[in-house]
């Protein structure tokens, strides 16, 4: 059995134009990823936004967090015949040594009646903090414990890649945690409640050479200090999830056990989601897992965009056996699905 989401009739929800730039100068080129919760009534999105200064001819430009800059951003603008300009992909580039992302990704609030129809925020929420952050912060997750959201997030900069961790209970104030996870490390969800006197946390540590891309179990007596590392599930030569896998959204507490979407990866980097069931007591023990996707890259919308065959999602809201996706396809537009998680126990094997 593969792809039982049902997708949203008014697919895609959210596009890149439907999001005002954080000033005059930039453009808005993809939303990705949000993480998604339940708050005074209405379902609220958290987007990540990636943006760019408006090109101009022969020019490589990128935006700079800057504390000092008027909206907390510069530009730098980049001759293309520089000879001290090294660019060889879309995505970054090098001036004097340095290196440097063509977009900047920063977190930012949507929030709806009905669950498919949002209202954007005009102002970034949370934008890069720190040296350690320099160079943005992407594809946040939610999770609500005893009454706190805590926010779990790639933490972006010329160091490599991290997690970060940022607490609230109002959404207007915010608690910065810094890195809790260091690079290279990013794909984090934490439990939403303890298991036996610790917390647990899903990530995932990145290896050149011996390793690979695997899903990681760690536990912490105070979500700050993480110990008790342990891989859980790798991935699968000749499989759906041959090159990569990650963490969702936070796992869903169903009788069976824990139950945690994932993305997983192959070689062409087509991004599909399945899932693994871990045991309640010890959600080391992975219990099933996803044969065939539950999720793939099907609709014109998943396969052609910034970045294509994609679909990726950190967020989700569940109630009863529903569970309402709110996912990223291809790196460029924000979607919704639903899944029942009945039939995704049915489509798992031990």
């Amino acid at each position: 059995m593969a792809d039982i989401a049902k997708r949203f009739a008014g697919n895609p929800i959210l596009r890149p134009q439907d999001v005002k730039p954080s000033f005059d100068g930039l453009d808005v080129v993809c939303l990705l990823n949000p993480g998604a919760f339940r708050f005074q009534g209405k379902t609220w999105l958290l987007l990540r936004v990636a943006e760019r200064p408006q090109q101009k001819d022969h020019i490589i430009s990128t935006p700079i967090l800057d504390p000092i800059a008027a909206h907390g951003m510069s530009i730098l603008e980049v001759s293309l015949d520089d000879p001290a300009l090294i660019s060889e992909e879309p995505r970054s580039f090098r001036h004097k040594g340095q290196l440097y992302l063509t977009a900047l990704s920063h977190l930012r609030l949507a929030s709806s009646e009905d669950g498919s129809t949002f209202q954007v925020e005009e102002v970034p929420t949370l934008l890069g903090h720190g040296k350690l952050e320099a160079f943005g912060i992407e594809d946040c997750r939610v999770s609500e414990i005893e009454g706190v959201f805590y926010l779990t997030y790639a933490a972006v900069s010329p160091y490599g890649v991290g997690v970060a961790m940022i607490s609230t209970s109002s959404w207007r104030q915010f608690t910065h945690h810094g890195m809790i996870l260091p690079p290279t490390n990013k794909d984090a969800a934490l439990f939403p409640a303890k298991i036996g006197d610790s917390y647990s946390i899903l990530h995932r540590p990145s290896s050149i050479g011996l390793g690979g891309n695997f899903i990681w179990l760690s536990r912490s007596p105070d979500l700050i200090h993480w110990g008790e590392h342990d891989c859980i599930a790798t991935t699968r030569p000749g499989w759906w999830d041959s090159a990569r896998i990650g963490a969702g959204a936070a796992p869903i507490r169903i009788p069976e056990g824990w139950l945690e979407i994932y993305h997983g990866a192959n070689e062409e980097n087509r991004y599909c989601l399945g899932a693994l069931l871990l045991d309640a007591d010890d959600p080391t023990k992975v219990l099933a897992r996803s044969a065939q996707p539950i999720m793939e890259p099907l609709m014109d919308y998943e396969k052609t965009g910034f970045f294509g065959n994609v679909v990726f999602s950190n967020g989700m809201i569940v109630a009863g056996d529903e569970i309402t996706l709110y996912y990223g396809a291809a790196d460029e537009v924000i979607c919704g699905a639903t899944l029942s998680i009945k039939e995704i126990l049915h489509s798992l094997e031990e």
